[in-house]
């Protein structure tokens, strides 16, 4: 059998397994794929690219930070950054377990063209907020949120654009499509 590969633009509120839990829905709402599973994990309260994949081998090139895939981010943030904020997630920031490894961090000017979220960011008036691209090759435990209010400007929505060479485009929220492995 030829292995398969999927990427899935995953909604905000859905799990990174089959099985919903409590208020979350799982990816059976979406994905009706019998032997494929996920590569890597993205927080039910985060949007965009997951893939998932029937070739073991794959699945752990996608997951396992020792191969040190890029994870490609568009995260909307709480003010606007400037470039010593972006120059901090550039040389690593101290989290509470260890420094992360330097990122690529960039101001999207304009905004990416996003899909609405449902239920939207909180947004206060006085405040502004702005989208950055970070391009990290860790993994941890809601590290891009960690990051950035490391910095001094905490994520309000967050969006994985692409895993390697693997991208979102082309999906809207909840789509999927089958896709050749090349990683």
């Amino acid at each position: 059998m030829t292995p398969r590969l999927i990427r899935f633009n995953k909604p905000y509120g859905v799990l990174s397994q089959f099985t919903a839990e409590g208020k979350w829905q799982g990816l059976k709402d979406y994905i009706d794929l019998p032997g494929v599973y996920v590569a890597g994990r993205l927080d039910a309260d985060s949007e965009g690219l997951l893939l998932l994949t029937s070739d073991g081998p794959l699945q752990a090139r996608i997951a396992d930070p020792r191969f040190k895939m890029e994870k490609t981010y568009w995260v909307q943030v709480e003010g606007i950054p400037d470039e010593a904020a972006l120059a901090a997630l550039r040389s690593g920031v101290v989290l509470n377990d260890g420094p992360t490894l330097p990122a690529r961090a960039r101001l999207l000017e304009p905004a990416p063209a996003v899909w609405e979220r449902t239920p939207p960011i909180r947004e206060r008036k006085a405040i502004p907020t702005a989208w950055i691209e970070l391009v990290i090759r860790e993994g941890r435990n809601r590290q891009v949120r960690r990051m950035t209010a490391a910095v001094g400007h905490p994520t309000l929505r967050l969006i994985r654009a692409a895993v390697g060479p693997y991208s979102l485009q082309g999906l809207a929220p909840g789509q999927w499509s089958p896709v050749a492995p090349t990683a």
